[in-house]
């Protein structure tokens, strides 16, 4: 299936091969735009509306009923009622407006952690392209009030970070990824930190509890859904992949041997990829990986950790299943599952295509099981989908298709394009900011100067912002953050709208009937029904009368 590269109706563009999501399959941190998100990074929520008012009408171009995925998923719409109206509304015509939906969503065991949006981001970990924009990405998610997770191994190829008998007692770079969230955190959202096999054998969990203590959730690392190895990152320094070797890694190819350090001399060889473990190894049972993740939380809560979540990844039913029962069992506050078109710094391309199940296959028997629980009694953990997801309609049809059980929906590389996007613009509009934001435009494109010269006139969500934090204050804030802001406006209140249509004033009030499938095969896969068989029997009671 080849998916559209273009909206005329919204006047964007992909510069590359559109992915399911909408985005580019390579996202670009120069790129000039300019996809639906990149747009909806300046333009907020007027990027809901056709462009052009006035000049022109539109029409549905009526494809997303196309195959087995999220866009063949559609929402329904209802013509009376109306539930979860709070603040003191009623079903008053007067009250039931889409901007007093109410989006606040919350997730926890016995520790609620609530958030301003059902959204958080992916693991931003290891990568350089999340060290750079770091600063973006975690004021932005502050600043709205959404979780943001510092990914794996960010201590452990920290070159500044000690250790101390291989534990690590100092890591400036994870202080800096956690402190720089916390500076604008005010209650809503929080900061998760991942802990993988290195991680655990480096003493990440003591190192954040003893200097972060409960401000911290930490989020033990199943695996992601682009990937069913370790993590990778690429060095192209000679010295730091010997340093990554020393520190435990796997780094490929080998830099301490002779004939590889003559290839990248001579410029055969160009970098080196740094490779994490698979967990696990040593235990050959679900029983077995049972009671080691009961006692690693155990573990982690004599530590001081009052909240923890877990992260897995793609690999199949026996897996799922395991994730979502113990999970359950240990009484963890959230499980993030990461279906197949999941989002990569650096993962191998082919693996990213040939492996593991698909989103919104591996979502549906994630409510399949965890209905199975429930019926037996058990809590189920609160759960986040994530997986090729970027709009707000993705947002929505996740947390039907998961409902009552899925409390957020988890975006990777949707949420890091305003870091991009805003950096760029800083470092044209200020060309002494330019290194240290990180920017890749001397000079404004075209379509982005036709916005305007100044952050007020480019970012729609500025004044908004400026109201929030202040005139002073605002000065401080990165421009990636005030995408991020201007972002999540779009996104808020295009699901709002979409709320409203359903008649729901509560995103916690969203169900599985609230969407229907566009064809039967995504009806047979998912369980959802194709769409003329919702409320057909009531329909014909109707016309019997």
């Amino acid at each position: 299936m080849q998916w559209t590269k273009s909206n005329d109706v919204l006047g964007t563009t992909n510069r590359g091969n559109a992915a399911e999501s909408g985005l580019c399959t390579l996202c670009r941190a120069d790129c000039a735009g300019r996809c639906e998100t990149w747009a909806s990074c300046l333009r907020g929520r007027q990027m809901l509306y056709p462009r052009d008012f006035g000049l022109v009408t539109a029409g549905s171009a009526n494809t997303t009923h196309l195959g087995v995925n999220y866009n063949a998923l559609r929402i329904q719409g209802y013509n009376y009622g109306a539930r979860g109206l709070t603040n003191g509304h009623t079903n008053n015509p007067d009250h039931c407006l889409f901007t007093n939906v109410d989006l606040e969503s919350s997730f926890g065991n016995e520790i609620k952690t609530k958030a301003r949006l059902p959204l958080m981001t992916g693991a931003l970990g290891s990568t350089f392209v999340a060290a750079k924009y770091w600063d973006s990405f975690a004021v932005g998610c502050a600043l709205v009030g959404i979780p943001i997770v510092v990914g794996e191994n960010v201590a452990g190829i920290d070159r500044d970070s000690k250790m101390t008998k291989g534990k690590i007692k100092q890591s400036p770079e994870l202080d800096r990824r956690i402190e720089t969230y916390m500076r604008y955190h005010d209650g809503y959202g929080a900061i998760i930190v991942q802990l993988n096999v290195e991680d655990a054998r480096n003493g990440v969990a003591e190192y954040v509890v003893d200097k972060f203590g409960d401000k911290v959730i930490i989020e033990l690392k199943w695996g992601q859904g682009a990937k069913n190895i370790g993590g990778e990152i690429e060095v192209n320094n000679l010295d730091y992949a010997l340093f990554l070797k020393k520190r435990g890694y796997l780094v490929d190819p080998d830099p301490e041997r002779p004939e590889v350090r003559d290839a990248f001399a001579a410029g055969g060889i160009k970098g080196f990829a740094r490779h994490s473990r698979l967990g696990y190894t040593d235990l050959d049972s679900a029983e077995a990986v049972r009671e080691n993740f009961m006692s690693t939380v155990d573990y982690l809560r004599k530590l001081g950790f009052g909240r923890i979540s877990l992260k897995t990844g793609s690999y199949g039913m026996e897996a799922l299943a395991m994730a979502i029962r113990y999970a359950s069992d240990a009484g963890l506050d959230l499980l993030t599952i990461d279906g197949s078109g999941g989002g990569t710094g650096m993962s191998p391309w082919n693996m990213m295509e040939t492996w593991g199940v698909p989103s919104i296959l591996l979502h549906s028997k994630a409510y399949e099981y965890a209905s199975l629980l429930a019926s037996r009694g058990k809590k189920v953990v609160d759960l986040s989908f994530a997986g090729s997801l970027a709009r707000e309609d993705h947002i929505f049809k996740a947390l039907a298709l998961g409902a009552p059980f899925v409390k957020f929906v988890c975006m990777g590389r949707a949420l890091m394009i305003p870091g991009f996007l805003g950096s760029n613009i800083e470092g044209a509009l200020h060309p002494e900011r330019r290194e240290k934001v990180h920017g890749n435009w001397e000079t404004l494109p075209k379509h982005i100067k036709d916005l305007g010269e100044s952050p007020e006139q480019i970012f729609a969500g500025y004044s908004s912002l400026k109201k929030k934090i202040g005139a002073k204050e605002i000065k401080k804030v990165p421009y990636g953050a005030i995408a991020a802001w201007t972002l999540a406006d779009k996104l808020g209140a295009g699901l709002q709208q979409l709320l409203a249509g359903v008649r729901k004033f509560s995103v916690s009030d969203i169900r599985r009937e609230d969407i229907a499938s566009a064809n039967r095969e995504t009806a047979r896969e998912t369980g959802v029904p194709f769409i003329t068989e919702v409320q057909d029997e009531t329909a014909r009671k109707i016309l019997s009368c």
